[in-house]
């Protein structure tokens, strides 16, 4: 029940790996989650964020909500509290930091005043954060890139496929989510069962687990592997192949003891994009699960993908899209 570890190197170096196309076409089948490793992404840059971030979350509580995430607007960025985050309404047992792609104000996106898009907001107590936050999301952009030519590869697709389409100006989220540890009995979650809402997910995790997937009818746990990170498909790439590939639902409860952080980096279709399914997946996808989790049918959404993530992070942060109703 383990998850594969799938080395991404030749797929960064060369662009085209069908070894590696091919494991990921079995792990998007069997689970939607693996391993990645061979990303060469800088350990030095890793641990300058993990050191930032932990500096960050030891800040009193109104020092760190200085940079609450009311104080961003429309871009949605900032600090949330303990609690400050609901999963299926249910508040979760975390606090994190959202960042996103770095826009000023003369950007197109923000003079269009679209949702989630603007200036990050950084504390002024951690200088080393925005730096290292900035530089991470950089070079993961390029990491996700190169997955994203591996699952192409693994759908028969050009291996710039999304990289010329969907991704050419992608919409980029990242989050610092801070677990306090839970008591051995506890009975809520750091973040209850969901899936992603993009097309995939690369989770940096630190030493200590409580991610688990859901698999099979049960839970399986994903417990870090120093070197790797754990990337997940999301509704859009489970969208465009027609439930082919499945984005599958986990859940986080940290029984560690110890303080948790987690480093999520999602990679999702430009904001203006639509994300129909590709053509004979739908057909082909029939021989699989007819019946999601939740019971949604994401051949049933019309819009863009701009639509529907401000519609899944409305029900996360009911609060703040009350600003984007008053404009519709």
């Amino acid at each position: 029940m383990e998850l594969p570890v799938i080395d991404i190197a030749g797929l960064v170096r060369h662009g085209e790996d069908s070894r590696a196309a091919a494991e990921i076409a079995d792990a998007c089948r069997a689970s939607g989650f693996f391993y990645v490793a061979g990303h060469g992404v800088d350990a030095g840059l890793i641990a300058r964020l993990d050191s930032a971030a932990r500096e960050f979350f030891a800040l009193p509580e109104d020092v760190k909500a200085e940079i609450a995430m009311h104080r961003g607007g429309r871009a949605w960025r900032g600090f949330f509290p303990v609690g400050g985050e609901l999963t299926s309404g249910v508040p979760d047992r975390k606090e994190g930091l959202y960042f996103g792609t770095e826009l000023g104000p003369d950007s197109p996106q923000v003079r269009a005043r679209l949702p989630l898009h603007g200036a990050n907001l950084f504390p002024r107590q951690v200088p080393g954060l925005r730096e290292a936050v900035l530089e991470y999301i950089e070079v993961l952009t390029r990491t996700a890139q190169a997955v994203l030519r591996g699952v192409a590869g693994s759908l028969g697709l050009d291996a710039n496929y999304f990289a010329d389409g969907y991704t050419r100006n992608p919409t980029v989220l990242f989050r610092i989510f801070h677990y306090p540890p839970s008591p051995p009995q506890a009975t809520d979650w750091g973040v209850g069962e969901h899936t992603d809402y993009g097309l995939l997910t690369l989770l940096l995790q630190d030493d200590n687990g409580g991610l688990q997937v859901k698999r099979d009818g049960g839970w399986i746990d994903a417990p870090p592997i120093d070197g790797t990170f754990v990337c997940n498909i999301g509704d859009m790439l489970d969208r465009l192949t027609g439930g082919w590939y499945r984005s599958t639902p986990h859940r986080v409860r940290n029984t560690s003891g110890n303080e948790r952080l987690s480093f999520p980096f999602f990679f999702d279709p430009d904001f203006a994009a639509e994300v129909p399914p590709l053509p004979g997946r739908a057909e082909r996808a029939q021989s699989g699960p007819a019946q999601r989790w939740d019971g949604q049918d994401l051949r049933a959404f019309t819009g863009t993908y701009g639509d529907y993530l401000v519609a899944k992070v409305g029900k996360v942060f009911p609060e703040l899209i009350a600003d984007v109703n008053e404009d519709a």
